[in-house]
């Protein structure tokens, strides 16, 4: 299944710890009642940029090394750790200024050789840094065309999609010797729960406690081998079927966002493909990611919404739909959406988030987790990055990416997409998926229309 890309090798030339620049002080911060909802992985991106008209390569990684100092003093906790801290008794975030690990490696081959659509062959123990200390790790890999590869990966505990990409687009400001277009905020006040604290019961349809399973039971064995293993794709999605999905979705009479009419394909086809292999009876959810920023900040002002923009952690919630396979093959994409609206609806409003600090801080110490993967079903959750991963955003002086997107590392167990803005047509997008090879399968043959593989052709590289 596929699109075959050239088989490179990629040689780690140097490595170096990079610290923030001085003055720094020694501090430690604590987790926020919404960071502890985050379990703890890696979340990865990478971005690939063609050969510069003008620079040396030793010049712009100098220059990178360089800028990446001065970010890292502007954001202490990505130089830092997650660690025990006596005085409170808890995990915080250790500002101790460790450094991030800084790879420089060369890659036997061209940009337009990658393996775009597999990321699996291309990009991962390849392209993308192995964190083995801090929060966090980057390596700049140089290709055989003079172009280069920025892969960075961070402790998802410490940032969402939003912060993430918050640090690096002020490491590229930096970089090109600007200020940063926003100075990131670690307060902590604003993010404390209500005294007395309350919630609504709908947080109980959102996260659950999670109960550590002491032992894998035998017939999961194999869950991770065959038709069960979990894969890496990535796919475009042209304008006019976003278009034909939006209408489909909106037949109800209400007009659904491309968001919710994309979700409720993905429901379907993940549905369709359960059915097909003889599992008519199994449930199958669907959650999105939705970020609370400017949810917490509506009515508290101007002030209080540049807070929330610039607040560097995690804010999220995860809403979610639960039903049999049978049962989705039989509704229309309209009535999918109708169900998928009104669950993504739970997090629209202010009062769902201060609900859900509210929420985390009754439960104390014990983990928790989204309700969506909390029983073992069929789960796969959205979450939207149209707006994030901007071409001007990521200019680290050298010109904007040829294609930016997240990766997953390859130790994640749960199903994952991600949504992306094309680089080369506003109107199309770019769709990562990490999920089980049997249900891929299914959609590139059922659905080849919509889903289609990313290929350096599209790209124009």
């Amino acid at each position: 299944m596929g699109i075959l890309g050239k088989s490179f090798s990629v040689k780690v030339v140097d490595k170096v710890v990079v610290s923030a620049e001085e003055p720094w002080t020694d501090h430690w911060l604590s987790f926020t009642n919404l960071d502890l909802l985050v379990p703890p992985f890696n979340v990865s991106s990478f971005f690939c940029y063609n050969k510069p008209t003008d620079g040396s390569f030793p010049i712009m990684l100098d220059t990178l090394k360089a800028s990446l100092s001065r970010a890292l003093a502007l954001y202490p906790p990505v130089s830092g750790d997650i660690a025990w801290n006596e005085a409170v008794g808890k995990n915080q975030i250790h500002c101790n200024n460790q450094g991030v690990d800084f790879i420089h490696a060369f890659a036997d081959v061209e940009l337009k050789e990658l393996n775009f659509y597999n990321p699996d062959e291309s990009v991962e123990g390849k392209l993308m840094p192995d964190k083995k200390r801090g929060v966090c790790a980057i390596q700049v890999t140089e290709l055989k065309c003079g172009g280069m590869v920025i892969g960075i990966k961070f402790d998802h505990r410490i940032v969402d999609l939003y912060s993430a990409n918050m640090f690096i687009s002020s490491w590229a400001d930096m970089t090109r010797s600007e200020t940063t277009s926003i100075i990131p905020s670690f307060a902590r006040s604003h993010m404390n729960p209500r005294s007395p604290t309350f919630y609504s019961s709908s947080i109980d349809d959102v996260f659950t406690l999670y109960d550590i399973p002491h032992s894998q039971p035998d017939e999961d064995q194999n869950h991770n081998e065959g038709d069960n293993i979990l894969i890496n794709r990535i796919y475009y999605i042209e304008g006019e079927q976003l278009k034909r999905l939006q209408v489909l979705a909106s037949e109800s009479g209400r007009r659904r966002s491309k968001l919710v009419a994309f979700t409720s394909y993905l429901w379907k086809e993940l549905a369709l493909s359960m059915e097909e292999a003889g599992n008519q009876n199994e449930v199958c959810n669907v959650a999105i990611a939705v970020d609370g920023r400017k949810r917490l900040s509506e009515g508290d002002g101007e002030e209080k919404e540049k807070l929330m923009d610039s607040h560097f952690g995690n804010v999220l919630s995860i809403p979610y739909g639960r039903k049999k396979s049978q049962d989705l093959n039989e509704m229309s994409l309209s009535n999918v959406a109708t169900d998928v609206h009104e669950f993504l609806h739970i997090a629209s409003r202010k009062d769902h988030f201060l609900d859900l600090i509210d929420w985390v801080e009754e439960q104390g110490p014990r983990p928790l987790i989204s309700k969506a993967f909390a029983r073992g079903e069929m789960s796969v959750m959205v979450s939207a990055g149209q707006r994030i991963h901007t071409k001007d955003e990521m200019d680290f002086g050298w010109g904007k990416f040829a294609f930016g997107s997240c990766h997953v590392p390859s130790e994640r167990k749960d199903c994952f997409v991600m949504t992306l803005g094309s680089p080369t047509n506003n109107e199309d997008w770019v769709v990562y998926l990490h999920m089980p090879l049997k249900h891929m399968s299914f959609i590139e043959g059922h659905a080849s229309h919509v889903f289609k593989p990313l290929n350096a052709d599209y790209l124009k590289i």
